[in-house]
């Protein structure tokens, strides 16, 4: 029984989490996602760096 809970819960979430994403999507328009992907990808673009030089060195070290 409770699994059946979960279940229909999981499924409601997803709905609603669905909805929301569209009316997100409505909001911004192409252009407003677009400049969301460019904020994102400059708030974790130092880190991305950081970590590939640290494998990169990792992968020297081995050699």
């Amino acid at each position: 029984m409770a699994k059946q809970k979960d279940e229909a819960l999981k499924k409601k979430m997803q709905e609603a989490g669905k909805q929301l994403g569209e009316a997100r999507k409505k909001e911004l328009g192409h252009a407003g996602y677009e400049e969301l992907g460019r904020k994102g990808g400059e708030a974790g673009g130092a880190r991305v760096r950081h970590l590939v030089r640290e494998g990169k060195e990792a992968e020297r070290e081995e050699q």
